[in-house]
């Protein structure tokens, strides 16, 4: 009896202890309720919902570079890879999806596998293969096209998501592929691409969206939408036509002369808008790998030169425009000169000759340069080659510009203060040159070159570029007088060579010492030609430069290739033909 009154009463405590652990259990419950709805409902509720939503990106598109003419140099392609996670499309037999009228349908995961496999032009297995285990990520597809992506989502297919990839594609490869540039996963990494990326590049969207515990979208639950912004557009001055034969005619000078590069520049003189900018090497964007990292810069304006004679006609203009000289002035000019204890000589011997400065620059004689350059003050000597744009940066907006390097007079040694006058001491890129030429092609204002001719909202609006105000660097009459003696170097002076049927042509012709690419003195030479058409009145400056060519340099002629792009630049622009008969001052007397 006493051990039946035990056991009762260790049951009678094991109910108690179960009723009593069951209302705490239950007074937990209830707090804790009373907590979740009542005191911070939002805080739980928003952590719930954070574990559901899912964000997708909504790829931006980067804006297009195009050409004067609208032809595209550089677009954007968005691609999609399409991904899925093996253990949620595993665990899913069936699945919701919501039809375009707003009615659901029930579809089975067999379905859904097949109709994916269809889209993505797959076998059933595979498919099947890819999105079955335990896995969370696979590749099911990589760069779809935009359309493909848009069937496939459509599908609701639990796991099955689409990731934006963007890509770039140059239409016309290398043709001004230097300009252009290239980019990178981070973005602009050369060129164009580079400079102007803040422009180009757009902001991207996102959608974001909830999943149920089976990895599910729930059709019921709030879609947040934030389109994407594309990126702006730029239209260039450079026409992709005469772009592409400037690029072939110095491809072959150069095979002709076994050179090391060459570029060719076209600038249109009343505005400064560069309408070519061809070199050799130029850089596929397609595959910027193909090309070596010294050729995939624009050399137009990254290598600085010494110029050689196409200087003198800086001098020229400068002696004339202080009233030192006029085109037909006479001087002696003996076989060499010396001046402050430096001697100077002629790239061709000679004896005691009778020239008009004319004639001196028509034959690019230094000994005369030097008698006329030595009446200006080595100040003035400074000045107008900083008037005409030397040793400053031009800001035409491409990377890695150079200022070429023109050392103030006060540093100059006791010969490089004359030979500043024909183009030795100094160094200029090719783009400073041209634009030099420019200005006295222009009646004697420099302009800032133009690259960008407009600007493009993704909805088309265009915005224009405005025109630079330019600067004087001579008097209008210095530069008609300047002119003069440049077309008078073709008509009756070293250039005979230089012919564009129908039209005036002035300019003039450069010879100078290549520095080493180790800095250690010279290794060769840069042959360059810089001319303007029409001289009645100037429309467009064409320079043609040739580095480090074999053979006879003063042998070697740029006229081919300058007569042939001059004659494409003037009829492609539809120029009218001179009506004027041609300038040729007397060489000698």
């Amino acid at each position: 009896m006493q051990k039946s009154d035990t056991s009762n009463r260790a049951a009678t405590r094991r109910v108690r202890f179960g009723f009593c652990f069951m209302v705490a259990l239950l007074v937990v419950v209830a707090c804790r309720v009373v907590v979740v709805q009542g005191f911070d409902p939002e805080s739980y509720a928003s952590k719930a919902a954070s574990k559901r939503t899912q964000v997708s990106v909504l790829a931006s598109e980067r804006g297009r570079i195009l050409d004067m003419n609208g032809t595209v140099l550089a677009q954007s392609i968005v691609r999609y890879d399409i991904v899925g996670a093996p253990n949620v499309n595993t665990a899913t037999d069936t699945f919701r999806r919501v039809n375009e009228d707003g009615s659901a349908a029930k579809v089975t995961r067999d379905e859904g596998l097949a109709e994916l496999a269809e889209l993505l032009d797959q076998p059933e297995p595979d498919v099947r293969e890819s999105l079955t285990g335990d896995g969370q990520f696979a590749y099911l597809a990589r760069s779809v096209d935009a359309g493909v992506e848009r069937a496939i989502m459509k599908l609701a297919i639990p796991g099955v998501e689409s990731r934006p990839v963007k890509k770039r594609s140059y239409p016309q490869g290398a043709v001004a592929g230097s300009i252009v540039g290239y980019t990178n996963d981070d973005g602009g990494a050369a060129g164009l691409e580079l400079t102007l990326d803040d422009t180009l590049d757009g902001v991207d969207g996102e959608r974001t969206y909830q999943i149920g515990a089976d990895g599910i979208i729930i059709p019921t639950a709030p879609l947040q939408v934030t389109p994407a912004t594309n990126g702006r557009s730029v239209k260039l001055t450079i026409d992709t036509d005469l772009q592409y034969t400037a690029q072939q005619a110095i491809e072959n000078q150069v095979a002709r002369l076994n050179a090391d590069w060459a570029n060719i520049i076209v600038v249109e003189a009343k505005t400064g808008k560069v309408r070519a900018m061809a070199e050799t090497d130029s850089v596929d964007p397609n595959d910027p790998g193909g090309t070596a990292v010294s050729s995939r810069g624009v050399r137009s304006i990254q290598a600085a030169l010494e110029p050689g004679s196409t200087d003198k006609a800086i001098t020229a203009a400068a002696a004339i425009e202080e009233g030192l000289i006029a085109p037909e002035s006479r001087l002696v000019v003996p076989p060499g000169y010396t001046v402050n204890g430096q001697f100077f000589k002629d790239s061709f011997e000679h004896g005691t000759e009778h020239r008009t400065f004319a004639g001196i620059i028509g034959a690019s004689m230094n000994t005369g340069t030097v008698m006329v350059g030595e009446k200006l003050t080595k100040r003035q000597r400074y000045d107008y080659l900083r008037k005409f744009g030397i040793g400053e940066k031009t800001g035409i907006p491409l990377p890695g510009e150079s200022a070429g390097l023109l050392a103030p007079p006060e540093y100059w040694d006791g010969r490089q203060e004359f030979a500043v006058l024909f183009g030795q001491g100094v160094s200029q890129t090719p783009l400073q040159t041209t634009m030099a030429f420019q200005a006295i092609a222009n009646d004697g204002v420099l302009l800032k070159p133009q690259l960008i001719e407009s600007y493009l909202d993704p909805d088309g609006t265009e915005h224009p570029v405005a025109a630079d105000a330019g600067s004087r660097a001579v008097s209008e009459s210095t530069a008609r007088k300047t002119r003069d003696i440049l077309e008078s170097v073709v008509t009756a002076g070293g250039a005979k060579d230089i012919k564009v049927s129908g039209y005036r042509v002035g300019g003039k012709t450069g010879t100078a010492e290549a520095v080493a690419d180790n800095g250690g003195g010279f290794d060769g030479y840069t042959a360059s030609f810089v001319g303007m058409a029409p001289m009645d009145d100037p429309q467009y400056v064409v320079m043609v430069n040739v580095h480090r060519p074999q053979g006879d340099i003063y042998g070697i002629s740029t006229a081919p290739v300058f007569n042939d792009v001059m004659n494409r630049v003037l009829t492609t622009f539809n120029v009218p033909p001179s009506t004027t008969p041609p300038v040729a001052l007397p060489q000698e007397y």
